[in-house]
């Protein structure tokens, strides 16, 4: 069972990523990236499904055009999870 982040292991792991925030009203995590065009934020959305399923830990997201915006949470934890973080990083990695 995954076990959901609190206290100051949770402050401390979401301040260490680079532009994720708390959702307000909902224990989650997002980001907005922006890419020059819908091929190449498609192309990210692609890198980051192969990634996500390996790690079988799936996003939530919304594209239109060349903006797409994540939002990460640990369902079966009901909240911020090491999952979310470790993918958060992943993910910055490949923007």
């Amino acid at each position: 069972m995954v076990e959901k982040l609190t206290g100051a292991a949770r402050t401390e792991a979401i301040a260490g990523l680079d532009g994720w925030s708390e959702v307000e009203g909902r224990d989650a995590i997002s980001k907005s990236f922006r890419f020059s065009d819908f091929a190449e934020a498609f192309g990210f959305m692609t890198r980051v499904a192969f990634h996500a399923e390996k790690a079988d830990h799936h996003p939530e997201w919304f594209n239109v055009y060349s903006k797409v915006e994540i939002v990460l949470t640990t369902h079966e934890a009901d909240g911020v999870s090491e999952r979310d973080i470790a993918l958060a990083r992943t993910i910055d990695g490949m923007s």
